[in-house]
């Protein structure tokens, strides 16, 4: 029988990268009997089922929170595979946020760093794609509740079309009530899954039936298809969605009102740029000999 170290990967093994939203503020004012607890017992369900359904699977797991995000379980690096060793770190990783954090729920839910999750998940993909030519097929899964943080619009996007340019699918699952627009934009760009569970209590079902299945074995399933995304943007000045803006021709900066000079990059709209060197140069006096 041939070893678990010696085979090669083939393309029904995963590298799923998980990004878990920890926001304290946005589980406590969950409308539902659905808390964090329960949560994470569906998750840690989940993951255990992708490690049992190929030994070469490979699970990583990043913890988002609203002041910062970590890697907090890696199945590459485990002496045991089993999910459940992340709990611990889980926990350490909320308390050190809550210290961190803050906000005040009095304001409304603050946004998670999704940017930064993204970033890091992306990141550690990058280095699988450098081990070697070899490698699991990666793919990236946001279960995600907390509302868009419009300020990090562009480094969120600028995410997507990495993991565009990588052929990264993002999968988005939404717990919160509202729909997430830049989830929407991730999973449709990167050619993902997009889904919002009406019923919470049967997330392990969702999670199993939808989000389990390889990057091979889609071609032949039928999953959900995206409806309805939102392509909106924020703009830079107050940071709202917009319908309709201005959009600096330098940096690319969006603004809902019409701006004399782009906060971003200092471009000045609507004078033109004289330059020294476009105006003719005068002839100079030489001296009467």
């Amino acid at each position: 029988m041939t070893s678990v170290s010696s085979k090669l990967p083939t393309d029904d093994v995963s590298l799923l990268v998980v990004i878990i939203d920890t926001n304290p503020l946005f589980w406590t004012t969950l409308n539902s009997n659905f808390g964090f607890s329960e949560f994470l017992s569906h998750v840690l369900s989940f993951l255990n089922s992708i490690l049992l359904l190929n030994q070469l699977n490979q699970v990583v797991v990043i913890a988002t929170g609203i002041s910062w995000c970590d890697y907090v379980y890696d199945s590459s690096t485990c002496v045991s595979k089993r999910a459940e060793t992340l709990l611990d770190k889980l926990e350490e990783f909320v308390e050190k946020d809550e210290s961190l954090s803050t906000e005040d729920s009095a304001d409304g839910v603050a946004p998670s760093l999704l940017s930064g999750s993204l970033s890091m998940a992306l990141c550690y993909i990058q280095r699988v794609f450098r081990s070697g030519s070899l490698h699991p097929q990666p793919r990236i899964l946001c279960l995600h509740g907390s509302p868009d943080g419009p300020g990090q619009y562009v480094s969120v996007m600028n995410a997507i079309f990495s993991a565009q340019r990588s052929m990264v699918p993002i999968d988005s699952c939404v717990i919160g009530a509202q729909h997430s627009a830049f989830l929407q934009q991730a999973s449709y760009i990167t050619g993902g899954v997009y889904m919002k569970p009406e019923h919470f209590d049967g997330l392990f079902q969702y999670l199993s039936t939808v989000f389990a299945t390889d990057l091979h074995s889609r071609s032949f399933l039928q999953l959900p298809k995206p409806v309805g995304v939102d392509f909106r943007a924020s703009c830079f000045c107050h940071k709202n969605t917009i319908n309709t803006g201005y959009i600096c021709s330098v940096c690319l900066s969006i603004f809902c009102k019409h701006q004399k000079k782009c906060s971003t990059c200092g471009s000045i709209f609507g004078q033109a740029q004289l330059q020294d060197s476009s105006t003719p140069d005068k002839k100079r006096k030489t001296p009467s000999q």
